[in-house]
């Protein structure tokens, strides 16, 4: 089968969508599929082009896909207008590019408009066009406040829309499902569910103190650890306020932030304080060893994000059997996804003080932690498999003749 994928996000970045449309183009390579990839210039999450990329376009060839990347438009400062200008950029450059003698076209979104314009032509090139949904935009910006009811009703028509004219549509969540059936009146037999995966190498924690060393964590602290993306929807004033008050009161909880975004630098202008930290995003390998050597991974959203996203980064912590603190709205996914797994504890979002009792009370309690962390492992071993996702992925977009 030739399979062309269409999206803005792809490895190298170490966040965010690119690591499983990566993981999914290289899965379907190892099933003895052709797959092309367009995309853009690496950019995410510190909304600026990657060093070393440079010129108008790119073609390079990895762990067998062949990639074509196009230079466009990075906002600095990313918001609804110029995020806009940036996702219509790239879509023109990806539907003047060669898609080749695709069989099967996959679209991801967001981005959104790119999207849109890929799903249009692949209507008139008769191909079948299947649209990869790992976050609903119009929720996102109805759940963020950005843009006003008009702007939202407007984005929810051209989703909706778009959805419907694809061949199929694939979620990662069944309230993804449940959202755009009821809410957008896409068919549900159009509409499939394939979870992502745990994406990272599972560490082998035999240097957990030499890591905590070259961080600076001293074996009497509990870290508690931010992986990822530093953006709005994370609030992650919460997490400076949180250290606040363990700095007063002379907490051995670290709040650790690792990763960037465009948040990062007003995070930081907050000010700084003995329980706070910031850690640059770190190559594969490091990375997966820094999330072990920690004690809690937290994932932290700011009020009222309750159906637009499932944060990735739960896959990679529950790799790692480690406990888990959600900072989030008790009706939202990432709520759902940790009570499923029995992983961790929830406490409500923008409440700093909650967020410190919780970490105080998992650093005091050795054999919950343990618990938490051993139930998240198994969560991810029964129901986030790559394998599995690839297959059922496979199994979705094939023409009924292969």
């Amino acid at each position: 089968m030739k399979i062309t994928f269409i999206g803005i996000n792809y490895a190298p970045e170490p966040t965010g969508i690119a690591p499983y449309t990566a993981g999914m183009a290289e899965g379907l390579v190892r099933t003895g599929d052709h797959v092309r990839v367009i995309t853009g210039f690496p950019h995410y999450p510190q909304w600026r082009i990657s060093p070393g990329y440079s010129g108008s376009s790119i073609t390079e060839n990895l762990a067998g896909v062949r990639i074509r990347r196009v230079r466009h438009y990075v906002p600095a400062r990313p918001g609804l207008a110029n995020r806009l200008l940036m996702e219509l950029v790239f879509g023109m450059r990806a539907i003047v590019s060669r898609w080749g003698r695709a069989d099967v076209v996959v679209m991801v979104s967001p981005a959104l408009f790119s999207t849109a314009l890929a799903a249009l032509k692949a209507r008139i090139l008769r191909v079948r066009g299947f649209i990869w949904v790992q976050d609903i935009y119009s929720l996102g910006v109805s759940e963020s406040g950005t843009g006003g009811k008009a702007a939202g009703r407007i984005l929810r028509l051209i989703e909706g829309t778009t959805l419907r004219s694809a061949s199929g549509v694939i979620v990662i969540h069944e309230r993804f499902k449940r959202y755009l059936v009821d809410e957008l009146g896409i068919d549900a037999s159009k509409v499939h569910v394939v979870r992502n995966w745990s994406h990272i190498s599972d560490p082998n924690g035999e240097n957990r103190s030499e890591v905590r060393d070259s961080h600076g964590w001293t074996p009497h602290e509990t870290v508690v650890l931010h992986a990822g993306n530093m953006g709005a929807k994370q609030g992650l004033e919460n997490v400076v306020h949180a250290s606040r008050l363990a700095a007063e009161v002379e907490s051995p909880i670290r709040f650790v932030l690792l990763g960037d975004g465009n948040r990062r630098r007003a995070l930081q202008d907050m000010g700084a304080n003995s329980r706070l930290q910031f850690i640059d995003p770190l190559p594969d390998g490091e990375f997966e060893e820094t999330l072990a050597a920690a004690d809690i991974l937290l994932v932290n959203e700011r009020p009222g994000l309750t159906e637009m996203c499932v944060p990735s980064k739960l896959t990679s912590y529950f790799n790692t059997g480690l406990p888990v603190i959600v900072a989030t709205d008790r009706s939202s996914i990432t709520a759902e996804e940790l009570e499923r797994a029995a992983a961790g504890v929830r406490v409500d979002a923008a409440q700093p003080q909650d967020l410190l009792d919780a970490a105080t009370a998992l650093a005091r309690n050795s054999d919950l932690s343990r618990s938490y962390g051993q139930a998240g492992r198994l969560f991810k071993e029964q129901y986030l498999s790559e394998d599995e996702a690839v297959n059922t992925f496979r199994s979705i977009i094939k023409p009924a003749d292969d």
